[in-house]
């Protein structure tokens, strides 16, 4: 049977086992991006040992995420569940106080059915606090999805569009009436005045003529400096400051990332002239960006399906399916297809993506020619293929552990655009794929490269394929036009490890223990 890449998009499922990461893992960086948040784990003692392992910081450290653990009492209902939550998040709040804290659910409160839904409204009203439910538990196919379920579950907190402008409505109209009474009060008054002293005025009026013949001329000539000064400093910087534009519906963009990378893909699009509402998650809960009928949501990364749908049917957002910013040219094609929905014009944008395909060539001489084969794990498989791809390399297999084709639907046309272009064979989509028929895939293709999860790197390493973890992708930033050498450099670093080791003549001796 042949293995080798076809020449359109194929896409399988094998219905195998997947091999990833538990979803709570999501804690890790969610905590971090959510500054005032506070996540709470219910399950059991393995859940702690998962957190304690995956989830390892500074000594001197204080995470914003605890571990509630369920014991046998819990278990066969001995105890009361919301009498055991509410003295844990009692004591958050004391110790903490934050402005949300969002419920971690495992696979052991879905097997022992806890009513944490049921449980959460009447806790948070007990203790003044919100309270998130998110199920971030094994049910999922990958561990990326657990950020799915929890930004889906704030998607329902974030205030109503409608609402707000009702009441800056009431605001303005308040404030309007305000000063309208205001002038009234301030009309009467210099009435009397003018009653009372209208000798005085006749007897000065020809004084004020003067003064204000005289403040006309000096306005007049201090406002034609400011008009040549202006003109002057615009023809000095033809570029100016980014243009904002706010004549275009609300763009709210949803995904976690640092701050330092979400602040760059809001500039970008300042740049175009478009204003960025807000994100999903906000930095602060208390700032949650306002979602309803004519608000634009647009996602960074692909494994927000769940997240989609939720902005789509429930706030009745108008979704803008575009490619992923991954990559100068994900990047490039994502702030085109915003641009193009709201009917404004995109400029400089393959000046830009250019001069960073230049700023990496160091790396493309080391990637230009060499295979690669993702085994899945985070569902960045598609975004990532397309990049290597567009960089000089021949992607044989794409194994993702679950992909919505509706929400990657640009990106999987993206895709099969970019093989077009760079004339390669299109690489075969595997979903779910089956580890063991993988393994004889890469057996028989011999992929300079492969990308896998943290299960199955050694054994293929110890027969001389080079591996690079996924996960490693997941918790470095790979979004936006500055950090595609990151992406490089991690792609490269068992690529620049073998050429090292050839270097010293230990290639030879690798490829035979590995035989």
């Amino acid at each position: 049977m042949s293995t080798a890449p076809s020449s359109t998009l194929k896409i399988d499922c094998e219905t195998g086992n997947y091999h990833t990461f538990c979803p709570i893992s999501c804690v890790a960086w969610l905590y971090q991006n959510i500054e005032d948040s506070f996540f709470l784990v219910i399950g059991t003692k393995t859940c702690g040992y998962f957190l304690q392992n995956a989830l390892g910081v500074m000594i001197f450290a204080e995470p914003r995420y605890a571990m509630a653990e369920l014991e046998e009492g819990d278990i066969s209902a001995q105890l009361t569940d919301y009498k055991e939550l509410k003295r844990i998040c009692l004591k958050i709040k004391q110790d903490r106080n934050p402005s949300v804290i969002i419920w971690i659910g495992t696979c052991t409160t879905e097997i022992i059915k806890m009513d944490l839904e049921g449980m959460a409204p009447r806790l948070e009203a007990d203790i003044g606090i919100p309270i998130v439910v998110a199920r971030a538990n094994g049910l999922d196919y990958a561990f990326t999805q657990g950020e799915d379920t929890v930004l889906a579950a704030m998607a329902h907190r974030c205030p109503s569009i409608q609402a707000q402008n009702e009441e800056q409505t009431k605001l303005s109209a308040t404030k309007l009436t305000r000063n309208a009474s205001q002038t009234m009060r301030n009309g009467e008054d210099q009435l009397l005045v003018a009653q009372g002293g209208e000798k005085m005025i006749q007897q000065q009026s020809w004084i004020k003529n003067i003064f204000h013949l005289n403040s006309a001329n000096k306005n007049a000539s201090a406002l034609d400096d400011e008009g040549k000064s202006n003109k002057k400093a615009q023809s000095a910087d033809p570029k100016g400051k980014e243009k904002v534009n706010k004549n275009h519906p609300p763009l709210v963009l949803f995904g976690s990332l640092p701050s330092t990378v979400s602040s760059q893909l809001t500039m970008e699009l300042q740049r175009q002239g478009i204003t960025v509402s807000g994100w999903l998650p906000s930095p602060r809960y208390t700032e949650l960006p306002a979602l309803g009928e004519g608000v634009y949501v647009c996602g960074v990364n692909p494994f927000l399906s769940r997240t989609a749908t939720t902005l789509l049917r429930r706030r009745r957002c108008k979704l803008i399916g575009a490619p992923f910013p991954i990559g100068p040219d994900g990047t490039r094609a994502w702030v085109e297809k915003i641009c193009s929905v709201f009917e404004m014009p995109c400029e400089g944008m393959e000046k830009r993506e250019n001069d960073i395909w230049k700023g990496v060539e160091d790396y493309l001489q080391l990637v230009r020619g060499k295979s690669v084969f993702f085994m899945g794990d985070n569902l960045f498989e598609i975004s990532l293929a397309r990049f290597l791809i567009r960089c000089g390399m021949v992607v044989y297999e794409i194994g993702i552990p679950y992909m919505d084709k509706r929400f990657q639907a640009a990106e999987l046309a993206f895709l099969e655009k970019t093989c077009r272009d760079m004339n390669v064979p299109m690489p075969r989509i595997v979903e779910k794929p089956d580890n063991y028929h993988q393994i004889q895939r890469i057996r028989e293709l011999q992929p300079d490269l492969a990308i896998t999860g943290m299960a199955h790197a050694n054994p293929l390493e110890a027969r001389g394929i080079s591996t690079k973890w996924s996960v490693e992708f997941t918790f470095a930033q790979i979004h936006g036009f500055t950090n595609s050498r990151d992406i490089l450099e991690l792609v490269t670093r068992p690529l620049r490890r073998n050429q090292s080791l050839q270097g010293l003549g230990w290639a030879s001796l690798v490829k035979s223990s590995s035989k």
